[in-house]
């Protein structure tokens, strides 16, 4: 769909696979930079706790996002959502069967897992700052775009 028949961004729903690392980090940056403009929510394949390196490098740029409670894609209206992003492949996959018959907007950003990362607890640190990073720009971009889109003339 171009960019100009798209229906205003009002409300956007990130997922993974265990809502723990990508989708809640996401769901943290967007809500920083545009909570007052849009709702932003995130969800998981399965629930899981929220991962302490996440929160680590979501507090070093000054986002507290403790209270937040993990959630799965089944306990979601993700109907009620304009635009689902996904980040990982198996999120993809069962997005897109259940979005199938919607018309629900779905994109897929091929985030890696910094879970995998090795190493030290600074290199694994260094993995979750990339991973923050890349979504950061990701979120600036694609729905800061369509957000100024929106208001412009």
């Amino acid at each position: 769909m171009s960019a100009d028949k798209r229906p205003p961004l009002q409300a956007v729903l990130f997922v993974c696979s265990l809502n723990a690392v990508r989708s809640p980090m996401a769901e943290a940056l967007c809500r920083n930079r545009y909570g007052r403009q849009i709702y932003v929510d995130s969800a998981g394949l399965r629930k899981s706790d929220r991962d302490p390196f996440m929160l680590a490098v979501l507090r070093e740029v000054g986002i507290e996002f403790e209270s937040d409670q993990p959630q799965v894609l089944d306990e979601v209206d993700y109907e009620g959502v304009d635009l689902v992003i996904t980040l990982s492949p198996e999120a993809q996959a069962r997005a897109e069967t259940m979005l199938r018959a919607t018309a629900v907007e779905l994109l897929h950003w091929p985030i890696p897992d910094a879970t995998e990362a090795g190493g030290t607890r600074e290199q694994r640190l260094h993995a979750y700052r990339e991973v923050r990073d890349q979504l950061d720009r990701l979120i600036r971009d694609e729905i800061g775009g369509r957000l100024k889109a929106r208001v412009a003339p």
